[in-house]
């Protein structure tokens, strides 16, 4: 197939490149800036450049242009925001953004739309000890400050089901891509810790090996849980992370320290537990995660970072 991926340059985009091409696929990567074009080259991929909150430049950029399959990346999620107002972007590109890729893929004759979406969207607050599936209402309002992303998250979905072969993938909190960052982020312990509860988490690259699965296997209509198998708080994630690169152990806060001082990360960090389930994405996309836990994902982090040094051997 030939595949317009939105966000292309981006922490879950790069390896969907690489693995879209590996699959055979052929690939147009949107990007809004010329670095990012020149990412998206060196992967193998045909770069397009223009802004999908811009939707007249959208549609002339893809304009003569044909593809089978738009897939919808697109965040503002370099960093995670400390404030809800850090996520402004990130619902703007989930709602306006969604509307002009459809619009694109109506331009280039698309008839499946892929989209991102999270697993928070079933609600940032303690879900207790059920098991949440597909089945779970997700995009109800909460009354509480997540209630915008979570409309947005919402919006993305509905919207992609509109599409002709329109499919949803609610992405766990996600890991491993971004190695030399985390791992100076983990040396300076800028990255504190609190008491919560479980929260799901997917690899990187085990997001883009699901988001392949489903472009050529999902139903059209549905949506899907992209997690590993086990359930994890940030706190013994982050605190497993610096541990094995080495770290001091991140700065402990306490629940109302951490609302106070970074209030959307404290939404998930201590406000969210939920422990959700991925056999539905097993079971209908033949995909199951290469690291089914965090310990497993990490390792392999720690192996990428010691391959990153300067001088290190690289095995050929």
């Amino acid at each position: 197939m030939k595949i317009l991926l939105a966000g292309a340059s981006g922490a879950i985009g790069t390896p969907l490149a690489r693995q879209l091409i590996s699959h055979g696929h052929q690939v147009l990567g949107l990007t809004h800036t010329r670095s990012g074009a020149d990412q998206i080259a060196a992967v193998g991929a045909k770069p397009v450049v223009a802004d999908a909150l811009d939707r007249d430049s959208l549609l002339r950029a893809v304009g003569g242009l044909c593809a089978d399959a738009v897939i919808h990346e697109l965040t503002a999620l370099r960093k995670p925001p400390l404030r809800h107002s850090g996520m402004a972007i990130t619902d703007r590109l989930r709602t306006q953004g969604t509307t002009n890729l459809l619009a694109a893929a109506e331009v280039l004759g698309a008839q499946r739309f892929v989209t991102q979406s999270f697993i928070c969207g079933y609600g940032y607050y303690d879900h207790g000890d059920r098991i949440i599936t597909e089945q779970e209402p997700f995009g109800r309002p909460a009354g509480n400050n997540s209630d915008p992303h979570v409309a947005a998250m919402r919006c993305a979905e509905q919207q992609a089901f509109t599409a002709p072969e329109g499919i949803a993938l609610r992405y766990g909190l996600l890991y491993g891509g971004n190695v030399l960052e985390m791992r100076a982020l983990l040396a300076k312990r800028v990255l504190p810790v609190a008491r919560g509860g479980p929260l799901g988490w997917v690899h990187h690259d085990d997001a883009a090996a699901a988001t392949v699965a489903a472009l050529e296997h999902g139903h059209a209509g549905e949506a899907y849980n992209i997690v590993d198998d086990k359930p994890a708080s940030w706190e013994e994630v982050i605190t497993a992370m610096a541990a094995a690169v080495g770290a001091r152990p991140p700065r402990r806060l306490q629940g109302w320290l951490l609302r106070l001082a970074a209030p959307y990360v404290a939404s998930f960090v201590v406000g969210t537990s939920m422990r959700t389930s991925n056999a539905k994405a097993k079971t209908e996309l033949g995909w199951c995660p290469d690291f089914r836990t965090f310990h497993e994902g990490i390792q392999a982090m720690v192996t990428r970072a010691q391959l990153a040094r300067p001088g290190a051997a690289v095995a050929k």
